[in-house]
């Protein structure tokens, strides 16, 4: 850690170290641990977005379903419970990403993401979901002038495809938002929608329970094996026998083998200031509070809670050797420096604010940046893993196609969406250890050269875009 500016140390002093959104009063009451046999027709594994949108969306299409969710520890305490808050209508990481990637059915994609993210809106209404949400869209600004005519080709790409999106120059970017650093930006109105993270995971356990989905908290599957014509999942205490299984564990040890090579968990990082007084709030704009970006290949995103803090995270995106994973990983100072150095350089009016938490944790990532899809088992188990960040949203889609295998495609949307050559493709592997170390750390120095030299990608980074593949932050 760099102890050359005492003024950056001391603004995270009093910074707990935990995530922000999972710092209150009123968590829900713990499920209890799983002891001895049960049975279900369907078994959900993983208690974040993933599992909890396809335990919903399986009792909304037929109520008489036995569903069970096991969770390692607690509904939404990781990815989660900790994100940035950002519920994103685009199923493909970004419209970039997914031209680049499915062409051909961009269109239909993009008309999918709209529709799944109407929905989930509609979902938190029925509910009565209290998670601060707002329909307030999202800015991507440009800090660097090579990104400038970058953002301007995305909204243009954005309004071809129907969205509401507009290109605002550097006078126009600073008036919504004051900062010296921003030269221009991308705004798209109506693709972004802003969450209290951790209580849209917990309202969705609440709905689930309320249409009688069981709940088994501190339950972790250690492992699944087949059982006459089901399945059975085994924990420490005790066991689910289940018709069919979704796994939706995401940056966690898979359970099915197979994905060892396609997933890899990465450490994403973020800080919470204090509440902005009147004069502080006054000083950075941001009246229309959307949630924001900036369009660097290491990037940060940052929004306003319902509270007037400043969430602020991104930038750095760490992989450890051998897909290693732990609590002690979720703190690093050096990635903490570099965050508040970051904000102070783009609001420097907020000089002397203090941060109130601090914290980071795993997400996963493929080399394609965005989920994917597979069975297993005779087509009993489907999975869907891979959403490098940008879950939030795209997480409800997922189960409904997980849900989509496990059924067998029958009606039109069903067989619409399982027909997607999204859906039935899969990203290039990763390698193995010690070369997947090497090759992601390669990779991420050689973003960070780009990043300094004005978005020139060395030979490697077109390389790995010649291929499809890529790691980003």
């Amino acid at each position: 850690m760099s102890t050359t500016d005492p003024a950056l140390l001391a603004s995270l002093r009093d910074a707990e170290p935990r995530p922000y959104w999972l710092d209150v009063d009123d968590p829900p009451e713990a499920a209890e641990t799983l002891v001895g046999p049960a049975t279900a027709d369907l078994l959900v594994v993983g208690g974040g977005y993933s599992g909890l949108w396809t335990a919903l969306l399986a009792k909304e299409a037929d109520p008489a379903r036995d569903v069970v969710l096991l969770e390692s520890e607690t509904v939404g305490w990781a990815a989660s419970g900790r994100n940035g808050g950002f519920v994103s209508a685009s199923l493909t990481h970004g419209i970039g990403n997914g031209l680049a990637r499915w062409p051909d059915e961009i269109g239909t994609l993009e008309r999918l993401g709209r529709r799944n993210l109407d929905e989930l809106v509609a979902t938190v209404a029925r509910y009565g979901i209290d998670c601060s949400l707002e329909r307030t869209g999202e800015l991507t600004m440009a800090t660097q002038p090579w990104q400038v005519d970058d953002l301007r080709t995305s909204a243009s790409l954005l309004r071809e495809h129907g969205w509401d999106a507009e290109w605002l120059d550097a006078d126009a970017a600073r008036a919504e938002v004051h900062s010296p650093t921003y030269l221009g930006g991308t705004w798209h109105r109506d693709g972004v929608v802003m969450v209290d993270p951790a209580r849209l995971a917990w309202g969705l356990r609440r709905a689930c329970e309320a249409l009688g989905v069981r709940f088994y908290e501190h339950s972790r599957v250690v492992a699944l094996e087949e059982d006459g014509a089901g399945m059975v999942g085994r924990t420490g205490f005790g066991s689910v026998r289940a018709r069919r299984v979704a796994l939706c564990t995401n940056g966690f040890p898979p359970l099915l083998r197979r994905l060892r090579s396609f997933v890899v968990p990465v450490y994403d990082y973020a800080l919470m200031t204090e509440p902005l007084s009147a004069q502080q709030r006054a000083s950075i704009g941001w009246a229309r509070r959307q949630g924001l970006a900036d369009a660097a290949n290491q990037f940060h995103y940052y929004r306003l809670t319902a509270d007037d803090r400043i969430l602020w995270g991104g930038y750095d995106a760490v992989y450890h050797f051998r897909n290693a994973v732990s609590h002690e990983l979720d703190q690093r100072p050096d990635t903490f420096v570099t965050l508040v150095r970051n904000f102070f350089a783009t609001f420097p009016q907020l000089q002397g604010l203090q941060f109130s938490h601090r914290w980071g944790g795993v997400i996963d990532t493929c080399s394609r940046f965005s989920q994917f899809w597979g069975t297993a088992f005779d087509g009993r188990v489907a999975y869907v893993v891979g959403y490098t960040g940008l879950g939030v949203g795209a997480t409800r889609f997922g189960g409904q196609v997980v849900l989509d295998l496990l059924d067998g495609a029958r009606d039109p949307d069903a067989v619409e969406r399982t027909g997607l050559a999204m859906v039935r493709s899969k990203p290039l592997p990763f390698p193995p250890e010690p070369l997947r170390y090497g090759v992601i750390e390669l990779t991420r120095r050689s973003i960070a050269a780009a990043d300094a030299r004005a978005g020139q990608r060395n030979l490697w980074l077109r390389t790995l875009d010649r291929f499809g593949l890529g790691f980003d932050s």
